[in-house]
């Protein structure tokens, strides 16, 4: 409590045993008293036969439970939801000032912090609110203030590195941020289940939000590569080494060059180093001569 008692100090003195000698310290903190005024205390109470038993100092804690930051932001998430409209306060990202401190309360206090005055301005998304812990006299008798500013927000996956243009994106790059909803864009890549195996279309920052049009397919042919094209027609499969005009990623048409017989024909993407032309009509087979082998 607030209050050191004889009994806290001395053992086995009987009735003087609840009698209050000094102050205790601030909640969580420890103090010292010297044993000389102790015996002091003690005598001035009646009390003038112990031992001290060689001890020349005490110290004192005076227990306490630590109201943590975390606790302090969900108790303003959960009242700004209610003020502002939002279902789930997960999506309240509030941000303290710097003077903004954990503070101690009795230990028997009530878990929970209630914010029991708060002001918001949604133009300047700042606030203002007071605190108050059910059962702590400490909350009642000096009004604990904060301030900072919140804003709703969602969680969406960003890079954790910056890539480049033709990189993909593995599940070790991706890391889940809250950024505010004004920044999240209906084509913004939401989840990181949408983003793995993807390659960026062009230079990503890390952090950022990322936009479905800023990724494509991984390149699976480049310009200039060697590949295999395959002409497909009824029957008929023939295929010869040609050289990609194009890079492209699967299900792309691109051009692909034959140098046996110096023509550039239109070919799909079917995998990596693979292209593919497919007709119905078994005449077209003539557009490709037959260097490779015939399945």
């Amino acid at each position: 409590g607030e209050f050191v008692r004889l009994g806290d100090l001395i053992e086995n003195i009987g009735n003087n045993a609840r009698t209050p000698v000094f102050r205790a310290p601030e909640l969580g903190q420890t103090g010292t008293i010297q044993v000389y005024r102790i015996i002091e205390a003690a005598r001035a109470n009646g009390v003038s036969v112990f031992d001290t038993r060689g001890i020349s100092e005490v110290l004192v804690t005076r227990a306490a439970r630590t109201v943590a930051i975390t606790e302090i932001e969900r108790a303003v998430a959960e009242t700004a939801a209610k003020q502002i409209g939002v279902d789930d306060p997960n999506n309240v990202s509030v941000y303290f000032d710097s003077g903004v401190r954990p503070f101690a309360v009795e230990p028997n206090a009530a878990t929970t912090p209630r914010i029991v005055q708060f002001n918001y301005d949604p133009r300047s998304q700042r606030f203002d609110a007071s605190i108050d812990v059910p059962g702590s006299a400490a909350a009642r008798k000096k009004a604990t203030r904060i301030s900072g500013y919140l804003y709703e927000s969602v969680e969406v996956p960003t890079l954790i590195r910056a890539m480049a243009r033709g990189e993909v994106v593995r599940d070790d790059d991706i890391e889940m941020q809250r950024r505010p909803k004004v920044e999240v864009s209906p084509d913004t890549v939401r989840t990181s289940t949408s983003l793995v195996g993807h390659a960026a279309r062009r230079d990503l920052r890390a952090g950022l939000p990322i936009r479905v049009s800023e990724l494509m397919k991984p390149e699976l042919v480049g310009r200039g590569d060697t590949v295999t094209l395959t002409f497909e027609s009824p029957g008929v499969v023939l295929s010869v080494r040609a050289r990609a005009v194009e890079s492209g990623t699967e299900g792309e048409v691109i051009q692909v060059f034959n140098p046996q017989s110096k023509r550039t024909v239109q070919a799909t993407v079917d995998g990596p180093g693979h292209v593919i032309v497919r007709s119905m009509k078994a005449a077209r087979s003539a557009s490709i001569e037959t260097t490779g082998s015939v399945k």
